[in-house]
């Protein structure tokens, strides 16, 4: 492969958009669509390197890498440094791809704390060539499982949410089944087996290269404080191919689950079972039990697996309610969660700007508000809307510091001097005077609203209006 091969791997995605005259005369990086088409239809594929590997495969698995950004690994190499590299070592790295010879480097171990402080989730950064080639894997490997995966997988799937998994559990709910068997599998991410997992993999892949490839990301080392480890099972999370690789073996269990007739939703390793009695319910968390660890070789939490009401448990953020035809609404632990990390926002909101540190707010609040926008039960953004109202007040009590500089803004807020002195001297913290009547009235929901604060009540129903 040439120089000019690599630079033109690298270059702007809309310099030469794909099936330009330019693309057809270059074939630096391997086969053409055409061949990688041709070799790639149907399960008894066997030359998917050489898809892999393609220009336009790779161009658009690099736009995809620098699209997500994401931390550098245990080299140290940033996102924006990837394209600079791949001009110069682009030939080496093919030449060692095709070969074989090419080993991925340990995975940077990240602990992420689970909220409720519920222990930590190990996250395993690859460095950004590896999340690159691996990018470039899943986009050759999904269209070969993408067409044999259950209607009921909603996980890390092309045109499918959580939403959708959520609003069809609430549907198996309004058809009786009022009783849902939650299956919890234990740190699944650390516990796949790989001999397991690359069998199933085997079954639809026959490229032996692609398969020694997937085996050595499997097997690559973590490195921790420094110091690598060797890894004998478990699929990093946070690579570009864990999620299809976690579906491939997780596919079984929804095959077996639709064998036996099951009302399921399953959504990456949260799977639940929904079924119309607790007698029924207990056979098959026993039942499905012993075909994980049997099976797949996959240890089930006894403790956290039960048969329970829908509405005494979260699904993706949501619960819903007891009714006959149930209504999603907001699970308690979502709220929380939003609390705390606006929480973090409000600690570093003190003493800026109040209307630039309310513009900030926006995103979070927009992003959750899109996530939850099929909620019905509305309490909770009202519930929200004024907690958040209050805590802005807190900050501007805050910034006031002073009585004096409290008396003169309130009075410039419209209160009466009296009532003025009478507020900035009560001797109460600043979140007590946030709820109290001089500041509610001093700045009234209308004051957020005319200055840009997302009203998660207004928006909600804004979005259910247009849906």
């Amino acid at each position: 492969m040439t120089v000019g091969d690599a630079d033109s791997m690298a270059e702007k995605p809309e310099s030469h958009p794909e099936g330009s005259e330019r693309n057809s005369r270059e074939r630096g990086l391997g086969a053409s669509n055409d061949t990688a088409r041709r070799e790639n239809s149907g399960p008894e594929a066997v030359r998917l390197f050489e898809a892999m590997v393609e220009r336009e495969n790779m161009l658009a698995a690099l736009r995809r890498v620098e699209a997500n950004k994401g931390a550098a690994g245990c080299d140290g190499m940033a996102v924006e440094e990837l394209r600079a590299y791949l001009i110069e070592e682009w030939p080496r790295v093919k030449e060692e791809l095709l070969s074989g010879e090419y080993k991925p480097a340990p995975v940077r171990l990240v602990e992420i704390p689970k909220p409720g402080g519920k222990g930590v989730r190990k996250l395993g950064i690859p460095t950004v060539l590896d999340r690159l080639l691996q990018q470039a894997l899943n986009q050759v490997l999904s269209p070969i499982f993408e067409g044999g995966f259950s209607e009921s997988s909603y996980g890390f799937r092309r045109g499918r949410s959580a939403q959708e998994a959520v609003m069809q559990a609430r549907e198996f709910v309004t058809e009786g089944r009022r009783r849902v068997v939650n299956i919890d599998l234990e740190n699944f991410f650390d516990r796949v087996n790989h001999d397991v997992l690359m069998s199933r993999v085997a079954r639809r892949v026959k490229d032996k290269g692609v398969l020694r490839l997937i085996r050595k990301y499997l097997q690559a080392g973590i490195m921790a404080g420094g110091v690598v480890s060797a890894r004998s099972e478990g699929v990093p999370q946070g690579s570009p191919l864990s999620p299809l690789l976690s579906n491939v073996l997780l596919d079984e269990l929804d095959k077996e689950l639709e064998r036996r007739g099951h009302a399921f939703c399953r959504y990456a390793d949260d799977c639940n079972v929904y079924v119309k009695s607790e007698a029924a319910g207990e056979r098959v968390l026993l039942s499905i039990t012993r075909f994980l660890e049997r099976r797949l070789r996959l240890r089930v939490n006894r403790e956290k697996s039960s048969v329970t009401r829908p509405w005494r448990m979260t699904f993706l953020g949501y619960s819903m309610t007891a009714e006959r035809r149930p209504r999603l609404r907001v699970a308690r632990s979502s709220m929380m969660r939003l609390r705390g990390k606006l929480r973090a926002a409000f600690r570093k909101g003190r003493g800026r700007n109040l209307l630039e540190f309310m513009s900030e707010l926006t995103p979070i609040l927009r992003g959750w508000m899109n996530y939850f926008k099929h909620a019905e039960v509305r309490r909770v953004f009202e519930e929200l809307d004024g907690w958040i109202r209050r805590k802005l007040r807190c900050v501007i009590w805050r910034q006031w510091k002073r009585r004096p500089t409290r008396v003169k803004y309130l009075m410039k807020r419209g209160l009466s001097k009296e009532r003025a002195r009478q507020s900035a001297g009560n001797g109460r913290g600043p979140w007590w005077n946030a709820g109290a009547s001089h500041m509610n009235t001093a700045f009234p929901r209308s004051f957020f609203d005319r200055h840009g604060l997302v009203s998660l009540s207004n928006y909600h129903y804004r979005l259910q209006s247009t849906s």
